[in-house]
């Protein structure tokens, strides 16, 4: 009888990358795949060590499949990923109920790993970085329609506040080829809406080419048959050139949608966070990129109460996002992350006050999104079918206008049965803070 096994993948979906890879090697090596660990055999952690919460979230996570161990519904636990490449021995000293506890480096050696805890061997291994795999083989554990394609690993921005960089090492490009070839199967095993991400995406080539070959890849990926839906997630303000805004303006397949983290519009703050920009260039870059990509969505995420915030600086930066009125917009309170070089900036903000603020900043946004989808009522729109809601009775899936995880949905209705992954025309009929609200266009209501 095959053993079974779960995967819990939690954190961002470069991480949820790794995890798929991990899944195809063990599917080929004969082990029983299962969606919840507490069906399975082995589970394995992919951690997330990112912020505090993130951490929290890893320590409840694996905590929890220690209870299901010791009750003797699991047999084995696996974890790796960022929580455990940021704190390596401290991770095999604070979990014992782990048998094996893995840098993300041993993640291509996964196979072996349970093969030796099998064995009732504990392995506790941590590989260099630079060995973490760029590509290989996957199991699509989205739906099956769309998929993320990591076009990077690491960074070398070294913000401040930041500890990817020492987690995940420094900016790692797939090959172009290698990244076209990957995204050609997934397109051949069903996907027809990708995610193009990286920690920085716009920096995508520069290490292995001399300059960003994002928008080269972006047109390449424009002429793969069956993808229908192109996004790109993460590019930084200052790597916004005139040819990748003309490659998104020109590419049909491209949606008309870009998300810039900023996270912040004050200089003398960004200069402390080692990010690039002030109000007055922030402000003329996002008027030049709706000049350039007419109808273009803007997402941004900010961070409140970075050491020294005053709250001059943070009424400023409210007023910033209330003239600049990003479509979507998420903002964060900022986490205290040893090892960082803010850890140690003096005039450190309490966190009450950085959660409140950054609660302000989510209310003003609240309002603009809810203005923004007042702007749509009557317009037809593309949308993804992503399933059928028993209790609403209707259709909800995702416009152009939306990414998958991080935005809102359109709930709809239609006289005719549909599938996931089939693209509709919606007409929008209501609105709400974040969501719409339409029904399907047949061929007889457009008449």
């Amino acid at each position: 009888m095959a053993i079974k096994v779960g995967m819990v993948s939690l954190g961002c979906s470069k991480n949820l990358v790794d995890s798929e890879r991990m899944l195809y090697k063990l599917r080929r090596a004969g082990f029983e795949l299962v969606t919840e660990p507490g069906l399975a055999d082995i589970a394995v952690v992919n951690t997330c060590g990112f912020i505090q919460s993130a951490k929290e979230e890893a320590i409840e996570t694996i905590l929890e499949l220690g209870k299901l161990k010791e009750e003797g519904t699991l047999k084995k636990i696996v974890i790796t990923g960022c929580l455990v490449e940021r704190y390596k021995e401290q991770t095999a000293e604070l979990f014992p109920e782990a048998d094996a506890v893995m840098g993300i480096g041993n993640n291509r050696d996964i196979v072996d790993v349970l093969n030796h805890i099998m064995a009732d061997e504990r392995y506790v291994r941590f590989a260099p970085k630079k060995d973490a795999e760029l590509t290989g083989g996957r199991i699509i554990s989205t739906l099956p329609f769309f998929s993320y394609l990591k076009v990077a690993e690491g960074c070398s921005n070294c913000c401040t506040y930041c500890a990817i960089p020492s987690i995940r090492g420094g900016f790692r490009s797939v090959p172009i080829e290698e990244a076209l070839q990957e995204a050609q199967w997934l397109a051949d095993n069903g996907v027809t809406e990708l995610v193009v991400i990286a920690q920085d995406t716009s920096q995508y080539g520069a290490d292995l080419y001399g300059r960003s070959m994002l928008p080269e890849l972006l047109r390449r990926l424009c002429k793969i048959e069956n993808l229908h839906w192109i996004r790109t997630l993460y590019c930084y303000p200052e790597r916004i050139t005139d040819e990748l805004l003309e490659t998104i303006a020109s590419e049909e397949k491209l949606v008309k949608y870009l998300e810039i983290p900023i996270q912040h519009s004050n200089g003398d703050i960004l200069r402390r966070m080692k990010r690039w920009g002030d109000e007055e260039s922030l402000e003329a870059l996002f008027a030049h990129i709706r000049e350039k990509i007419p109808g273009v969505i803007l997402r941004t995420t900010l961070i409140t109460g970075f050491p020294g915030e005053t709250q001059e600086q943070f009424d400023a930066l409210a007023e910033f996002v209330q003239r600049v009125r990003f479509n979507r917009l998420g903002c964060f309170a900022y986490s205290r992350e040893e090892g960082t070089k803010a850890y140690d900036f003096p005039d450190q903000i309490d966190k009450e006050t950085a959660a409140h603020r950054a609660d302000i900043i989510m209310e003003q946004q609240m309002l603009v999104s809810s203005e923004f989808n007042q702007t749509l009522l009557g317009k037809e729109l593309e949308a993804v079918v992503e399933g059928y809601d028993r209790f609403g009775e209707c259709w909800f899936g995702r416009t152009p206008l939306d990414a998958p995880d991080i935005d809102g949905k359109v709930f709809f209705t239609s006289d005719s049965p549909l599938r996931p992954g089939e693209y509709v025309r919606i007409r929008i009929t209501d609105t709400l803070d974040y969501d719409l609200i339409g029904e399907v266009i047949t061929d007889e209501s457009a008449e």
